[in-house]
């Protein structure tokens, strides 16, 4: 699990992210085991009470529009939620075209710096990588 500061923010703005993070989950209409795990572990930071983690898992099945999930998130909510719902994008192994449009509103609506995504991407895709070895290391030594 990630280092974080999430379980840090208030209340009100920790559900928002867990919704946008719903969300993310189903911009392609698809949920990978992949993403569920991102989600569910991610989802496991915001501490959030037993009443919202069920809505919020009910947002998986109908996610709220784009906007009103940012509409409740500061500044420092939302680069997390960026940061976290690019992991979510990245967990399946491709992010399409939808995924990155979507990465890119949230870039938008915050005001954060041209490139971010891509800067995000690159970073997810060296973690994907770095726990892939991981496995690797542990299949050579099982001998």
């Amino acid at each position: 699990m990630l280092p974080d500061t999430v379980h840090k923010l208030p209340r009100e703005e920790r559900f928002a992210y867990a919704r946008l993070l719903a969300f993310m989950a189903r911009v392609d209409n698809e949920l990978t085991v992949d993403e569920m795990a991102m989600f569910e572990q991610r989802l496991g930071t915001a501490l959030l009470s037993p009443s919202q983690r069920k809505s919020i898992r009910n947002a998986l099945k109908t996610p709220p529009p784009l906007e009103e999930c940012l509409e409740g998130m500061g500044e420092e909510t939302g680069r997390l939620a960026l940061r976290d719902a690019t992991m979510m994008a990245a967990a399946d192994g491709t992010v399409d075209d939808d995924e990155r449009a979507v990465l890119h509103d949230i870039v938008e609506h915050f005001g954060l710096a041209s490139g971010s995504v891509e800067r995000l991407l690159k970073w997810a895709s060296k973690g994907y990588l770095w726990m892939q070895e991981g496995y690797d290391i542990l299949n050579e030594i099982s001998e």
